[in-house]
């Protein structure tokens, strides 16, 4: 098992004006283990195919991380950020399985949710 150290990403939607709606990300650090690894590719409409990772990090959870578990969007694992496909609450852990690369808003942009 190896260890984890890095930026998990949570959305945090905020009214900018009257119906619209922009989410934030906001960024924190986590220690914990990368319990499994595994990739493979995947045939699309784009010429070349896309990288898909089937990778399960457990960090170890503070209060905001269990209060707000739902708006996680991404983890950055190996110089890349990944899109956190599930979350699984075993205290005093987190456990994130992480799917694609993540090609959404980062630190300090926002978009419309809807």
């Amino acid at each position: 098992m190896a260890r984890y150290f890095g930026q998990v990403g949570y959305a945090e939607s905020t009214q900018t004006s009257p119906g619209v709606w922009e989410d934030t990300i906001i960024p924190r650090n986590y220690y914990g283990d990368v319990t499994s690894t595994t990739s493979r590719w995947e045939h699309g409409e784009n010429k070349n195919d896309n990288l898909t990772i089937q990778n399960s990090i457990s960090i170890v959870a503070d209060a905001y991380a269990y209060e707000h578990f739902s708006a996680i969007k991404y983890v950055e694992w190996m110089g890349q950020k990944w899109k956190v496909n599930s979350v699984q609450v075993q205290r005093p852990r987190l456990v994130l399985s992480i799917g694609g690369v993540w090609n959404g808003n980062t630190p300090g942009t926002t978009s419309d949710s809807g």
